[in-house]
């Protein structure tokens, strides 16, 4: 017979992963494509066989849409420290979320260093800005998506930037104030 700590030490954390999938109303394989991790892996999680690496988690919390307590409830029960959580689950979402619904999604942070970290079961892109001589770089942003996900904000990226530069190239004899408000702005889904 099982011993249920022994067999399952993750028990808790497996049956939240599975309820909130199943509040999305995915399959295993589509959540663990989603993520990009083996379906047998998702479903050792899920019955608590198994503890999910911390980018995996976070993978998994971002795919679900979890925030602030549940995301430190799920965190703790997978046994990881709570100082590595990242800010972005630990912040007042419904604060977040008012201010992007009010317009007030304005705030921009500034980055000069980006660490990239890609595995099997995703993209990781730690955004830091450098804050003097002689001290480390701080994270201003963390970010993680799947490879899929990752390879669409590249070529968003790519097709904006060579916008930008043909509309530039169209305005030879006109100066460009460094402040210009006009953009070209394309969204990923």
């Amino acid at each position: 017979m099982d011993k249920p700590q022994a067999s399952s030490p993750f028990k808790p954390l497996g049956r939240r992963l599975k309820e909130l999938r199943g509040q999305i109303n995915e399959t295993l394989a589509e959540a663990s494509g989603a993520v990009e991790i083996d379906v047998r892996q998702l479903a050792s999680f899920e019955l608590g066989q198994a503890r999910p690496s911390e980018d995996v988690l976070l993978l998994l919390l971002s795919h679900f849409g979890v925030k602030d307590d549940e995301a430190i409830k799920l965190w703790d029960l997978a046994g990881y420290n709570m100082s590595k959580i990242p800010m972005s689950h630990m912040g007042s979402a419904s604060t977040l979320d008012n201010q992007v619904a009010a317009g007030n999604n304005d705030h921009v942070l500034f980055t000069d260093i980006v660490d990239v970290i890609v595995n099997n079961y995703g993209v990781v892109m730690n955004f830091m800005q450098n804050t003097g001589s002689g001290t480390q770089p701080a994270v201003v942003a963390k970010i993680g998506m799947s490879r899929e996900h990752a390879k669409s904000v590249l070529q968003i990226l790519q097709l904006t930037l060579s916008q930008t530069e043909k509309n530039i190239l169209k305005l030879p004899n006109k100066l460009i104030a460094p402040d210009s408000s006009s953009s070209d702005e394309i969204k990923s889904s």
